[in-house]
């Protein structure tokens, strides 16, 4: 979370504070509490939800919300059984018991159904672009326990060339997207542009062709980038990929020390690395094969790490040709 929105949640619930105690704690003729106390109350959520967020995972604050207000809603329902003909007096269980509801549902809805994600940057061209707004199946690799992502009930398995969501391993609170290369046991191989899976090349199977495209770069604002696109045979998937024949495969500068590192060779002149992946990890890469920053830099991906496949695309807002497109 930026350093803006971080302010904006601190602010959010300070006014909140603000407007609970200024406001009147007892119901208006209509049987409301006082518009100034639901905001009160309404903006102190979203505050402390936002900086929340900042601390922990989303799925987290999501599960101390469906506790803390599924709390206020298990008093308020034992005081409306005690005085059925009463209302409840308690401003806040009966204010709060009608958000557990609610939360519920987005917390089950996001937890174990789907997710919406957006597309930060280049690293998945051609098939997605910055500002693509997909959804993410989060049942199709198995339901998963909230927090710790152990799966409790299989479903299926991740395969190879599968675009899959995954938290970041060097900051969990961070979404990654990229396509599953390397299955726990296989050696990848990435050298002078060929990419290789245990021994085997991937085929490209149509003649290059160039892909334009411009990025903002840091420091020197939007960039025009020429790549080359080809399709890949990826065991039974048809992957669109890009290519840079002027880039190193790899740069070796943005190598970090990561867990298993000891897994990967990496050659002195930047052509290429090879991995084995260790059990119950990934290996991804970006399609942007030279313009991504994937499992080559930071390591392979607990399974425990997996957030789920993405499989449509529902929003673009500068390109409306792009909604209802299938993730490949």
């Amino acid at each position: 979370m930026s350093n803006t929105m971080i302010i904006g949640a601190a602010v959010l619930l300070v006014l909140g504070i603000l407007l609970f105690f200024k406001s009147a704690k007892v119901r208006e003729e209509n049987g409301e509490w006082s518009g100034a106390l639901q905001w009160g109350y309404l903006l102190m959520l979203v505050g402390a939800f936002g900086l929340l967020s900042t601390q922990i995972s989303f799925t987290a604050v999501l599960l101390l919300f469906v506790l803390f207000t599924g709390i206020a809603w298990f008093v308020h329902r034992r005081r409306q059984k005690k005085n059925p003909s009463q209302m409840d007096d308690n401003h806040f269980t009966d204010y709060m018991s009608g958000f557990f509801p609610i939360i519920l549902l987005v917390f089950i809805l996001r937890t174990f159904v789907a997710e919406p994600f957006q597309i930060p940057s280049s690293s998945m061209r051609p098939g997605l672009i910055s500002g693509d707004f997909i959804l993410v199946n989060k049942f199709v690799y198995g339901i998963r326990l909230p927090i710790l992502n152990n799966v409790l009930i299989p479903v299926s398995k991740v395969e190879r060339g599968d675009v899959m969501v995954f938290n970041y391993p060097e900051d969990t609170r961070i979404n990654y997207i990229k396509r599953v290369i390397g299955l726990p046991g296989d050696v990848v191989t990435y050298k002078d542009k060929t990419l290789t899976i245990n021994g085997k090349a991937v085929n490209d199977i149509d003649e290059q062709k160039l892909y334009n495209y411009a990025e903002q770069v840091p420091n020197f604002g939007i960039m025009p980038i020429q790549a080359q696109q080809v399709t890949e045979q990826l065991d039974n998937k048809s992957v669109e990929v890009l290519k840079m024949p002027q880039q190193p495969s790899v740069i070796l500068q943005g190598v970090r020390s990561f867990p298993n590192r000891e897994l990967c060779t990496y050659y002195p002149d930047g052509s290429g690395f090879s991995c084995t992946v260790p059990a119950g990890k990934y290996f991804m890469m970006g399609d942007n094969r030279d313009n991504s920053e994937d499992s080559r830099y930071w390591g392979f991906v607990d399974d425990r790490l997996v957030v789920g496949k993405a499989f449509l695309i529902w929003l673009n807002m500068g390109d409306m040709k792009r909604i209802g497109t299938k993730i490949q």
